[in-house]
């Protein structure tokens, strides 16, 4: 049953695609909302991938060895939609560190768990 659902997704996807291929898009942003995040995390499935979104808001002091992210949006997408996305940001991040120089992002151990 899971490789007929695939099939039937893979020929949404590509009728989606093709449909956008011969009709110009309008991007609609009535509705839309702005969040800031710095901090995201993934997760996914066989039929979808789960991106969260929040933010950092602690000050990490010697007090405390607990760092609390308030998560603010879930967005879930199909596994295709997830590869477009990785690709568009791919380019963007590529663009940005041809601009600005190489972006650093080691991950800093803070006082928990190792």
């Amino acid at each position: 049953m899971t490789e007929e659902k695939t099939a039937t997704d893979n020929k949404k996807e590509t009728t989606a695609n093709t449909a956008a291929a011969k009709f110009p898009l309008k991007w609609d942003d009535s509705t839309m909302k702005t969040t800031y995040a710095n901090v995201c995390n993934v997760a996914s499935t066989q039929e979808e991938v789960t991106v969260l979104f929040g933010t950092n808001q602690t000050s990490i002091t010697g007090d405390s060895n607990e760092v609390t992210i308030k998560l603010s949006d879930r967005i879930i997408l199909s596994p295709f939609a997830a590869k477009r996305l990785m690709l568009l940001l791919n380019n963007v991040v590529t663009q940005y560190e041809s601009r600005f120089g190489k972006l650093n992002i080691e991950v800093r151990q803070t006082g928990g768990a190792k």
